[in-house]
C-alpha cells in the first residue's frame, strides 16, 4: 500500500468514526477528540491565563459576570435534561470571569471555562446584554466546538499531506503551486465557513439558554446594533471571515428572539429582565 492509499484510508476512517450527536440538533458533528482528552488541556491553558493576566474580584461588574454565568449554566443543565441528555454536564467544571483587558472580548473554553474582558461591559451595558454574550459563549462549550474545530485542523492536515502525495511528481514550482492552492482553498471554502457556522449555532444555542434563565432574548439583536455601532462598520468581508456579518447576526437573532420566547415558555418562564 502507497502513502497515497494509506492517506485515504486514514481519511475515511476518521470520518466514519469521528461522528457525536448533538444534543441540539439531532445531527452528526465532526469530533474526534474526547472530553477525557480536551477538558484536562483547557482547564490548565485557562488556569494559565488566569495567572498572567489581572483578574477582577470582589466588584459590581465581577459579581455580575459571576451571577450571570451561573444561571446560564443552570438553565443549559434545565434544556439539556428537557432534551434527554441529563449527564450531558457531568464533565463540566464551570467557571466564569472578569478580566481587565480594553479588548471588547469574552471567549470559552471547552469544559465550561469563561473569560469576561471589561472592554465589552460598555457595549453589553446591562445584566441582560452581558447574559447574551455569556450565552454564546456558553453555547460554544456545550457544542463542543473546540474539539470540532481541532478535529476540521487536524482533516485539513490530512488533506494536505494526501495534496503533496498526489502532486508529488510534478516539478517544485508546480508543486508549491498547487500547495498553495490547497491552502487557500481549504481556508476559504473549508474552514471559515464551519467557523461561521459554529458562531450562528452559538448565537442560535446561547439565546435560548439565556431566555430560559430569565433574560430577554430581543435583547440579542439590540447587542449586536451596538456591536456594529462599535465597530464602525470596519469588518473583513464574510467570505473571508470566522464570523457572519453584523447584519446578518441581527437578522439571525430578531428570526430567532420569538422561538427564544417560545421555547422559554416550555420552562414556565414567561417574563423577562
Amino acid at each position: 500500500m502507497n502513502t497515497k492509499q494509506i492517506c485515504t484510508l486514514l481519511l475515511t476512517v476518521v470520518l466514519v468514526c469521528a461522528c457525536k450527536t448533538s444534543p441540539f440538533t439531532g445531527k452528526k458533528t465532526l469530533n474526534f477528540v474526547s472530553n477525557d482528552q480536551l477538558f484536562p488541556m483547557a482547564f490548565q491553558q485557562y488556569d494559565q491565563f488566569l495567572s498572567e493576566n489581572k483578574v477582577l474580584n470582589g466588584t459590581t461588574d465581577a459579581a455580575m459576570v459571576k451571577r450571570v454565568g451561573e444561571k446560564i449554566a443552570v438553565a443549559a443543565e434545565r434544556y439539556l435534561t428537557a432534551k434527554g441528555y441529563p449527564g450531558y454536564l457531568q464533565d463540566y467544571r464551570w467557571e466564569y470571569n472578569l478580566v481587565e483587558d480594553e479588548a471588547v472580548n469574552a471567549w470559552a473554553m471547552p469544559g465550561g471555562k469563561i473569560v469576561v474582558y471589561t472592554g465589552i461591559l460598555p457595549i453589553t451595558q446591562t445584566e441582560k446584554g452581558l447574559a447574551m454574550v455569556m450565552g454564546h459563549e456558553l453555547a460554544h462549550a456545550l457544542a463542543d466546538h473546540g474539539a470540532q474545530r481541532m478535529s476540521a485542523a487536524q482533516l485539513q492536515q490530512i488533506g494536505a499531506v494526501g495534496t503533496a502525495v498526489a502532486v508529488g511528481g510534478q516539478t517544485a514550482e508546480k508543486q508549491q503551486q498547487i500547495m498553495q492552492l490547497y491552502g487557500v482553498g481549504s481556508q476559504v471554502a473549508g474552514m471559515l465557513p464551519f467557523s461561521r457556522s459554529h458562531e450562528t449555532q452559538a448565537d442560535e444555542i446561547g439565546i435560548v439558554i439565556a431566555a430560559i434563565a430569565g433574560y430577554d432574548p430581543y435583547e440579542a439583536a439590540n447587542l449586536w446594533r451596538r456591536m456594529k455601532a462599535a465597530s464602525g462598520g470596519q469588518a473583513p468581508p464574510q467570505i473571508l471571515s470566522t464570523h457572519p456579518s453584523n447584519d446578518s447576526r441581527i437578522a439571525n437573532l430578531t428570526r430567532m428572539a420569538p422561538v427564544a420566547v417560545q421555547e422559554a415558555a416550555k420552562f414556565g418562564v414567561t417574563s423577562f429582565k
